[in-house]
């Protein structure tokens, strides 16, 4: 499987309770904050849920 980098580019401020839970499941606690995960269609789907407050990135 591929690895992604993904980076937290936006404030979770104003979002709602389970785009935090899914931001706090991938490993993201704070701004500008990268993890690197294998890509799994899991991962990918957790992704695309916080699409608009991530960058991906493939490695």
């Amino acid at each position: 499987m591929a690895k992604i980098k993904i980076t937290q580019i936006k404030s979770k401020i104003g979002s709602d309770k389970t785009q935090k839970a899914t931001l706090e499941a991938l490993g993201i606690k704070k701004m500008n904050q990268s993890v690197e995960k294998e890509a799994t269609p899991q991962i990918i789907g957790m992704v695309n849920k916080v699409k608009h407050l991530v960058k991906v990135e493939e490695i």
